[in-house]
């Protein structure tokens, strides 16, 4: 009898050894046609031995620099507003650390982390202040921090349904499930990486509604080396969002809100395990911070969308181009006044 459990379990070792070994060479394959099929768009640039993803297109000034939020798509998360920005001023999208094209690299993916690659990238790009930061979801506490260290180089930011600093801690009220938790899974996938695994399931998972198909296709090619970096920049959060919130002062800096207000579907209440009176709160809940964030600044515009989703870029790009263009032109207002002022 133990004869034949013991070949029973050699059998069984020699077919996950051999799925293993299948799985890897289907992903190191996945990975050689991704770059061919999906090349970087822009350019990599050098920050002092990693390379950063960052895609410029347009003249003029203010620059406007594009924040993602915590995903997969890197700099084509705003692919749907990107061209349209380019055509009246400079506008950048990148990729952080380790998503899409860019090089990980070794400790934690905090705010102050992302804040000093992105002006890494910039300075070695030759990207010239003044900067409008546009950050969608934890891209709100990224651009804050980022303001925080970097303040002369940012005249104006939008916020798209960004993230606020007290957002756990007041969600607690209504939902008993953090990011920590819901991101268990994608650490699990995230071990297996190279096994093939996350390419083969990658496809079918889909993405945000109404995400472009070019953007989901390219996301899905390189997950498997994204998801290390997004599941890294979760564990974070907790920092992330308490150095964010160390700074909530903009002054005159122009700002505009952008706060999605969809009705949330039954699968996400599901999801983050709330009844419909819970999930009305937490709606509730999510408004009173925008309008907080809004308060930040002297010179704020604040708009609420009720036919948009968290993903407002995706949903409604008109919405997200119109803020941008009234930051970028009260920033180009304001230096008039203030080269007219130095003049007098």
């Amino acid at each position: 009898m133990k004869r034949w459990i013991r070949r029973i379990a050699l059998g069984l070792a020699f077919l996950v050894a051999l799925a293993l070994i299948i799985g890897a060479g289907y992903e190191i394959t996945g990975r050689r046609r991704a770059a061919r099929e999906f090349p970087p768009p822009g350019k990599l640039v050098d920050i002092g031995g990693r390379r950063i993803q960052l895609d410029c297109r347009g003249t003029g000034s203010p620059t406007v620099i594009f924040e993602a939020g915590l995903d997969m798509n890197g700099s084509l998360s705003w692919s749907t507003v990107h061209d349209s920005i380019a055509k009246t001023t400079r506008a950048c999208a990148y990729s952080r650390a380790g998503i899409m094209w860019s090089d990980t690299h070794d400790g934690p993916q905090t705010g102050r982390t992302v804040a000093e690659d992105l002006h890494a990238t910039l300075r070695a790009a030759g990207e010239r202040a003044p900067f409008v930061l546009v950050g969608h979801s934890i891209g709100g506490p990224y651009i804050m921090t980022y303001t925080k260290y970097f303040g002369s180089d940012v005249a104006g930011l939008v916020f798209v349904d960004a993230s606020h600093p007290d957002q756990v801690s007041r969600f607690k009220e209504v939902t008993p499930v953090t990011l920590h938790e819901a991101m268990r899974v994608y650490k699990v996938a995230a071990v297996l990486s190279r096994t093939g695994f996350v390419r083969a399931m990658s496809g079918a998972a889909g993405g945000a509604p109404n995400e472009p198909s070019a953007v989901a296709r390219a996301s899905a090619a390189y997950a498997s080396t994204s998801l290390g970096a997004m599941v890294k920049e979760s564990d974070a959060l907790d920092v992330t969002l308490a150095e964010a919130g160390t700074f909530r002062q903009l002054g005159n800096r122009p700002l505009f809100v952008l706060t999605a207000a969809a009705p949330q579907s039954p699968q996400d209440l599901a999801a983050m395990k709330m009844t419909a009176a819970q999930g009305k709160r937490w709606s509730e809940i999510w408004g009173t911070m925008q309008a907080e964030e809004a308060t930040w600044s002297s010179r704020s515009q604040h708009t609420v969308l009720p036919d948009a989703s968290h993903y407002i870029q995706f949903d409604r790009p008109d919405a997200v181009i119109r803020a941008i263009r009234s930051v970028v032109d009260s920033v180009r207002h304001g230096s008039d006044r203030d080269s007219s002022m130095a003049k007098r």
